[in-house]
């Protein structure tokens, strides 16, 4: 699968959102998600964007949006689950 050329930035923002969804233990079930709901990434990046000025009220919106710009292609999604197992598995491989 190719990826579009994401910057250093995108990349990290990738990384720290799948090491947040690791980190509170909700690995399987964002696997689940992301990948069921991939091909229709576009239309949740832009349900995102809707519900976006209300729920940035409690969160931060510089990194909420750009979250909500990268979902919009599906190899991002695809980039972010492959993050997600990658943590999995280093976990799985430390404590046996």
């Amino acid at each position: 699968m190719e990826f579009q050329e994401l910057s250093k930035i995108e990349y990290a923002h990738i990384k720290r959102m799948a090491k947040r969804i690791f980190d509170h233990g909700l690995s399987v079930p964002a696997i689940l998600f992301l990948d069921m709901m991939k091909y229709v990434s576009f239309l949740g990046s832009q349900a995102m964007v809707f519900f976006g000025p209300i729920l940035t009220v409690f969160i931060k919106s510089d990194p909420y949006y750009k979250m909500a710009e990268l979902m919009q292609d599906r190899n991002n999604v695809e980039l972010l689950l492959q993050e997600i197992e990658k943590l999995e598995l280093s976990n799985k491989a430390q404590n046996g």
